[in-house]
């Protein structure tokens, strides 16, 4: 019997010793050698994740891996989400983070032209998990705008260009609230009482915000594209901003010529006096600075193309001089082509 006992003790201590190594390998020790940014999208189960992180880092022991999904029952529980497993990372956390949904946030870059609902909804679904219809099928929706007051025809209005962490799972209305939350955060007191200076209310200093933007890019000349239409607002003058009838055919043209601006449309600025009754795309900050700190020019009422052909302008206060530099500009086209 004693010799029995003396045999069956190491043995118990031998597999209370694999046991415990087992539990320390799974639960505390890394499983992993490198970093992955694991997606996890509808109906993955752990044979994706598993091929995922193969991909992208050095799993130590697959085995381990799977008994770990087995034994949590990751194939039952797991969220999609946007993970990070990383050489930190132990088999037991990566197992509950899945079913938990321990998510990493990303970063929502909105910026560039972003003057349509399809270019939106491109620019969010290459970032998020959402899908591009589902964006614009959200953009379309009445009620589902009205808590950010807009309607389909100005949802740009609804959008702030800014970087944004969210979580990649993130719905719509995560995404426009913080949108809502930095527009909020610009339109500080101060800028209100800079817009009403010039004459304008919050909104209507974003669709001309928006104009500013359709017309250039070249950042130090901003202020005095803004201070011209200012100018025109104040005379009673139609704006006559071409990327007013631009918009209008969903910026198919190439070209504006003199037949475009018959298109009746109250976004059309050639027939109608004032401002358009939206944004024609989502203004980015600086064209909202420059509109609430304009360049009047000593009264500037008009802009065209340089003659350098270089995308700056050149500003004129009377009709003859901006004439003048409409034939330099065409001039110069003439001759590079």
């Amino acid at each position: 019997m004693k010799t029995v006992v003396k045999l069956l003790v190491p043995a118990a201590a031998a597999i209370a010793l694999i046991v415990g190594y087992n539990w320390m390998r799974d639960n505390k020790l890394p499983n992993f050698y490198g970093t992955a940014d694991l997606y996890v999208y509808d109906g993955d189960g752990p044979d994706a994740v598993v091929a995922s992180l193969k991909e992208k880092l050095t799993v130590l022991s697959e085995r381990r891996l799977r008994k770990v999904f087995e034994q949590k029952k990751v194939a039952s529980y797991i969220k999609p989400g946007h993970y990070i497993v990383d050489s930190r990372s132990s088999s037991v956390y990566v197992a509950r983070m899945l079913n938990n949904g321990w998510q990493t946030p990303v970063k929502l870059t909105l910026a560039g032209s972003l003057r349509s609902k399809a270019e939106i909804a491109r620019k969010i679904a290459s970032q998020m998990q959402l899908d591009s219809l589902a964006v614009i099928d959200f953009m379309r929706d009445k009620d589902a705008l009205k808590p950010y007051g807009v309607a389909p025809d100005n949802v740009f209005a609804a959008f702030f260009p800014a970087t944004y962490e969210l979580y990649w799972t993130a719905p719509m209305t995560d995404i426009l609230d913080r949108c809502k939350k930095a527009s909020d955060e610009y339109w500080t007191d101060e800028n209100l009482v800079k817009a009403a200076r010039v004459g304008l209310s919050r909104k209507q200093a974003v669709i001309l915000a928006s104009i500013v933007k359709g017309e250039s890019r070249y950042k130090p000349e901003l202020p005095k594209i803004a201070g011209v239409y200012l100018n025109r607002l104040n005379r009673g003058m139609r704006l006559q901003a071409d990327p007013t009838v631009a918009y209008c055919y969903d910026y198919a043209l190439h070209r504006v010529l003199f037949k475009h601006l018959e298109y009746d449309s109250p976004y059309n600025t050639y027939k109608y006096i004032g401002l358009p009754p939206g944004p024609i795309n989502v203004p980015d900050k600086e064209y909202l600075d420059a509109v609430l700190n304009p360049d009047y020019g000593g009264g500037n009422l008009f802009f065209c193309a340089s003659k350098n052909l270089d995308g700056t302008h050149v500003f004129a206060r009377t009709l003859d001089a901006h004439s003048r530099n409409a034939r330099a500009f065409q001039a110069a086209i003439k001759n590079r082509k």
